[in-house]
């Protein structure tokens, strides 16, 4: 499905900071940054993902802090305050 169809479906584009401790260096904390379409507030492409993580990989879980945002919103509108005509 086309990215912009999907909106039609209540899916918002999602970014998610994940802060994980690195597997070497368990006090040293690691960023990464995921992006997809997603449905708020489940959020069921960023669980599955956070899962996946916790069942595969290594770097433990430290955080994860998630933004949305609506890409198809309504225009914003400015109207002029001052109309003339320059000679």
């Amino acid at each position: 499905m086309a990215d912009l169809e999907r909106q039609l479906y209540d899916y918002r584009l999602t970014t998610a900071q994940i802060l994980y401790h690195m597997p070497d260096h368990r006090d040293l904390l690691q960023e990464y940054i995921w992006q997809e379409y997603d449905i708020a507030p489940k959020f069921p492409c960023l669980h599955k993902f956070l899962d996946f993580w916790a069942r595969e990989l290594d770097g433990k879980l430290h955080s994860v802090y998630v933004a949305k945002k609506e890409l198809i919103t309504p225009s914003d509108h400015r109207f002029a305050d001052w109309q003339g005509t320059l000679q």
